[in-house]
């Protein structure tokens, strides 16, 4: 799904039978939704209209509303474009980000993100929801906002968020294969390895979209002005602390490390200079001089997984320990950590395992994505199509 290094994969089996420390604070995985029938979630979303529905997306291309009885088991197609989308390898490819304007509510507007093919690339889109119906979309309101092309079928990220400022932040990974192969990461000409920031309510020129004035390289010569940052390989997660306004971004690594970055306007995050915080020596290259790379503020290597998935910053009031800390997985190695920062460089105070491995063994947990219900409280998808809630762990 995110660019696992298969050639590792003894190094993760060791992983799941390695003991772990679990802190005063671990957790356990309740099953919810379990009566549902679904496939490859990625993400959770909450219409901003006051219904409180949860919309789930899956990777095969539908859209659901999940039912408020979370023992039931009907759900509601909101969207399907699995007849509009085009996959090679439905690994990666496929339907991979789903998020609600702001003012959903007054316009009815939403975006999705999935593969095409032939020419491969990822395609951003606009749709509106049924003026008559508020449990489906309209199927003739799509408008394509960005279609980036892609070398390969992997690193597609495609995370769609809207930041407290009202624009449209995109995570978009860098043209796939591995060691940064076409060498997109660290090129300002072109969106893949980079986040985006636009502006979906106003256009630029003739972009169906706006350009941000505040957006680091509006005015550089040779950079496209959509980039908010880049130097990143598969940004599997972008959330904002709401309490904060922070965005946190976990990126999957290759071979050794996996990380976590705090994002900031026209940082550059390495990759495929460096992957984590070391040198990145299967590419033969150096940073130009004076470039300024920003350091993952947390990272691990491949005895604790080999695919992050972030991830977010816990504000519910049901687990109180946890309260403040971004809680983020292995899809490889099913570990979910809790790491508390402190200060404003986000120094790292602690990072304590709230999930073990042998919590979930046999049906081992894969995560896909961390999302929030209704009240703020923790969901953890699982890539076998199983959505979970936290519990505390008794003794």
């Amino acid at each position: 799904m995110k660019g696992i290094p298969f050639s590792l994969a003894a190094a993760w089996l060791a992983s799941l039978i390695a003991p772990a420390a679990v802190a005063d604070t671990a957790m356990v995985l309740k099953r919810e939704f379990a009566a549902c029938s679904l496939e490859r979630p990625i993400t959770v979303a909450i219409p901003p209209d006051g219904t409180q529905r949860l919309f789930l997306a899956q990777q095969t291309g539908k859209i659901v509303i999940l039912p408020a009885d979370r023992s039931a088991s009907q759900t509601k197609t909101f969207l399907d474009v699995s007849g509009l989308m085009a996959v090679e390898n439905d690994f990666e490819e496929g339907l991979v980000g789903f998020a609600f304007h702001p003012k959903y509510k007054e316009n009815g507007r939403f975006f999705t993100c999935y593969a095409q093919q032939n020419p491969k690339f990822c395609r951003l889109i606009e749709c509106r929801g049924d003026a008559e119906n508020p449990d489906a979309d309209d199927p003739a309101s799509e408008n394509i906002l960005v279609e980036i092309p892609r070398p390969f079928w992997n690193h597609n990220s495609g995370t769609l968020l809207f930041g407290p400022d009202g624009y449209l932040y995109f995570s978009v990974g860098d043209g796939g294969k591995r060691d940064d192969a076409a060498r997109l990461a660290q090129n300002l000409f072109v969106m893949n390895g980079k986040i985006l920031r636009l502006d979906v309510d106003h256009r630029t020129g003739r972009r169906a979209y706006g350009i941000p004035d505040e957006n680091p390289f509006v005015k550089t010569e040779g950079a496209l002005p959509e980039i908010w940052a880049y130097g990143l390989r598969n940004p599997w997660g972008l959330a904002f602390d709401p309490a904060t306004g922070t965005l946190w971004c976990a990126d999957v690594g290759q071979d050794q490390f996996e990380e976590i970055n705090i994002i900031t306007k026209g940082g550059n995050y390495g990759w495929s200079f460096r992957e984590g915080a070391h040198p990145f020596t299967l590419v033969a290259a150096t940073p130009p001089k004076g470039a300024k790379l920003i350091e993952p503020i947390h990272e691990y290597s491949r005895d604790q997984g080999i695919s992050i998935t972030g991830g977010l910053v816990y504000r519910g009031s049901a687990h109180p320990p946890l309260r403040g800390t971004y809680i983020y997985g292995d899809w490889g190695s099913g570990r979910v950590w809790a790491l508390e920062t402190e200060g404003p460089d986000h120094s790292v105070k602690a990072n304590t395992l709230i999930i073990a491995p042998e919590d979930t063994l046999p049906n081992l947990a894969k995560p896909t994505a961390f999302c929030e219900d209704a009240s703020q409280e923790l969901l953890v998808l699982d890539w076998s199509g199983r959505l979970f809630s936290l519990a505390p762990r008794t003794r």
